[in-house]
């Protein structure tokens, strides 16, 4: 099957005719949430919050959670990690303290309180210029170490745990955690598209289908993926789409320069799954032509990890443009595809 390159261009053409790659730019700031009651004194505030983080800490050791001894910032703690619904009623309230009144995230270590003992998390701080709670201001920075003491003797639901990820974790692992979850929202696969849609693994399909009717998807375990005009300058996509044994994989040949004035060729597959389910299958690209032959083999990346990190790790099959040459046929590259079952 034939597939046209993708230009990545920086109009908005159609999609998958003329894309461009998705910029880095931030979504923006944030509201001051939502306001709390009047305004507290600065010898009050802190009163406020000494008794606030006395509190947390008596509610810790009423709960049978051993607070942390000692002055300072608060000492690392020893890993926890257990299924949300193990969590005694004790510990999700305390946990409920670290709600930030923004973003309904939790308030994480290193915590900082306004001069009224109000608490917020970081990101959110970063974007505000007052408290959400009381209009105060946010500066200067005061650390509530008390609170961390307790932070680090809690164990937090993962920010996915409405989607169904049952873990609760210590304040130390939930971001590396949160990053590679299996419960977050997926993002549309299409490399180097503009598109910034996201939802759940079961949307995809009909995401793809609805927005990128452009994608030709071919059946069968065995085909042939034909790029054409392999010869134009730039950054260029090809993507094609195939289905068997009941799963379908997205096959990308992507053209940049990952080294400048080098330019390389980058192939690979991604299973529209998770990585668990990827782990299951097997793929093989091979280029033949000229009495040569070129093989790469290797298990598909689940589309959670996406193009640009198996780009950024080798992790797919790379040849530069002289390589690319001696197997294409008037400038048009053909690819033999094979997927297998573990």
């Amino acid at each position: 099957m034939t597939v046209s390159p993708v230009r990545q261009l920086s109009g908005t053409g159609p999609q998958l005719e003329a894309m461009s790659r998705p910029s880095s730019a931030g979504g923006g700031g944030l509201g001051a949430g939502k306001a709390g009651g009047g305004k507290h004194g600065g010898a009050g505030g802190a009163s406020a919050a000494a008794a606030a983080s006395a509190a947390a800490v008596a509610a810790a050791a009423a709960a049978g959670v051993s607070s942390v001894a000692g002055s300072g910032s608060a000492p690392p703690s020893s890993t926890v990690s257990m299924p949300a619904t193990g969590l005694a009623g004790q510990s999700s309230e305390l946990t409920a303290l670290f709600e930030c009144p923004v973003c309904f995230d939790y308030v994480l270590p290193p915590i900082l309180q306004c001069q009224a003992g109000h608490l917020v998390c970081n990101q959110c701080r970063q974007k505000l210029s007052c408290c959400p709670t009381c209009r105060g201001p946010l500066t200067p920075s005061i650390r509530n170490l008390a609170m961390e003491k307790v932070a680090s003797t809690l164990p937090f639901p993962c920010k996915y745990s409405s989607a169904g990820c049952p873990l609760s974790l210590h304040h130390s692992e939930k971001p590396d955690h949160e990053e590679v979850c299996e419960f977050r929202p997926y993002t549309c696969p299409c490399p180097g598209a503009t598109c910034k849609w996201h939802g759940s693994l079961e949307a995809v399909m009909p995401h793809l289908m609805h927005a990128h009717k452009s994608i030709t998807t071919l059946q069968g375990e065995d085909i042939v993926f034909l790029a054409t005009d392999i010869n134009l300058p730039g950054a260029v996509d090809w993507v094609m789409m195939q289905s068997c044994f009941s799963h379908h994989f997205m096959l990308v040949l992507e053209k940049q320069e990952k080294y400048e004035g080098h330019q390389q060729f980058f192939a690979v597959v991604l299973l529209i799954g998770t990585r668990k389910q990827a782990e299951n299958f097997a793929y093989r690209l091979e280029l033949n032509g000229n009495r040569r032959r070129l093989t790469w083999e290797a298990t598909p990346r689940s589309i959670h990890d996406g193009v640009a990190a198996a780009i950024m790790n080798s992790d797919c099959l790379v040849f530069d443009t002289s390589i690319a040459h001696l197997f294409a046929d008037n400038g048009n590259l053909g690819i033999n595809v094979t997927i297998s079952m573990c």
